[in-house]
């Protein structure tokens, strides 16, 4: 329970009295005040100024101000008085209310000192290095003299004990952010977001609030084998929405799905009886398939790998062997591609077609002479 402030009204002056006092003069370590009603004047020493180190009184005061002050000791024809005490006096009812409540509220920062930062609120606060932000910071100094948002997090009034946090504050916002994010998209989303974090599985990318993780499967049409050699920390990119796990705060997305797909315009890029050199990735026991151009592969049918029989696509081809095929069939809508090397290729087991020529006339003899007896005697028959 606070301790009840009443303004002493009474020609007679205690201990503990709650007075009015108007600064007549400033000097560099305490403050004359005249009291209305007093006798005489009082004096409140620098460190009862503030709760904070000051080097001069007039840093704090000038002459004029009217304070408000408690009696800390009466002396013969002098009061001591403590501006400090009232301030904490008053500042503690506050702050407990805003402890028990939650509240986040804004304050100077008045000092920077080791460990962490100083606020005055009426009473000292003190807010720890590992406090102030939600990332490691360097230095501080540029700090003094900011207003920022802080929670309490301890706070013990008979010792004088006050701990703030900046940090608490950030980590509330962050989390609202993340619940608005999570409420508001949904599966299919096609959202803009940053590449905040490459690891070796995949990349986290910010969608302002909350990360979505790309797994390197989904980062390109492409194979991937580093992560690094796609996307950089800091890139913008487009991202596809896969799943959302609210209760996890978990989101799956898909850069991959964003971008035009390997199969894309197939038709304009390639045509029936065209020629292209591929590499064979994969053999199976019905043939072999070809990458033609980047993720996008046909299939050689074993009866179209070579003019001679073989049982299985392993007597005539290896995997990463480059090929040149033909192009029998494209498939646009069904992403897929026939493709033929035996048309390539010379068939050895061909026979020769001859051409037959006329000899060349080396007597005076021709061709109907030779023949001609026999063609009159099929005449006369």
């Amino acid at each position: 329970m606070s301790e009840e402030i009443n303004a002493n009204l009474g020609q007679e002056f205690r201990e503990g009295d709650i007075v009015k006092g108007v600064a007549a003069k400033v000097e560099d370590k305490a403050v004359t005040v005249s009291i209305e009603g007093a006798p005489f004047d009082g004096i409140v020493p620098i460190s009862e100024l503030s709760s904070l180190h000051i080097e001069k009184a007039s840093d704090v005061v000038s002459v004029g101000d009217e304070l408000e002050l408690i009696i800390t000791k009466v002396e013969e024809e002098n009061f001591v008085l403590s501006k400090r005490k009232v301030n904490a006096i008053k500042a503690w009812d506050k702050l407990e209310a805003q402890f028990a409540a939650g509240e986040s509220f804004e304050a100077e920062v008045k000092d920077v000192v080791k460990g962490g930062l100083v606020v005055d609120l009426g009473v000292r606060g003190f807010v720890p290095a590992s406090l102030v932000e939600d990332h490691f910071v360097e230095d501080f100094e540029d700090y003094k003299g900011k207003t920022l948002r802080f929670k309490i997090t301890e706070l013990d009034k008979e010792k004088g004990r006050l701990i703030l946090s900046h940090r608490a504050v950030l980590e509330e916002e962050k989390n609202s952010k993340k619940k608005q994010v999570l409420n508001g998209i949904k599966e299919g989303d096609i959202i803009e977001g940053t590449v905040q974090r490459i690891a070796p599985f995949g990349a986290f990318v910010d969608l302002g609030g909350i990360d979505g993780l790309v797994h390197i499967s989904q980062v390109s049409h492409d194979h991937v084998e580093d992560v690094n050699s796609v996307l950089t920390k800091g890139q913008a990119v487009k991202v596809k929405v896969l799943s959302v796990d609210p209760q996890n705060e978990r989101i799956s997305l898909s850069i991959k799905d964003t971008l035009p797909g390997p199969w894309s315009n197939i038709e304009e890029r390639v045509s029936k009886g065209s020629v292209l050199t591929g590499t064979v990735r994969r053999l199976v026991s019905f043939g072999a398939f070809v990458e033609v151009f980047p993720s996008v592969e046909g299939l050689v049918h074993i009866s179209q790998i070579s003019h001679k029989h073989i049982n299985t696509p392993h007597e005539a081809l290896k995997e990463g062997q480059e090929v040149e095929v033909k192009v029998l069939d494209v498939n646009a809508s069904e992403k897929r591609l026939s493709l033929s090397i035996k048309d390539l290729l010379e068939n050895p087991e061909k026979q020769e077609e001859f051409e037959y020529e006329l000899p060349e006339e080396t007597s005076g003899f021709s061709f109907s002479d030779v023949i001609g007896d026999k063609l009159k005697g099929f005449t006369n028959k």
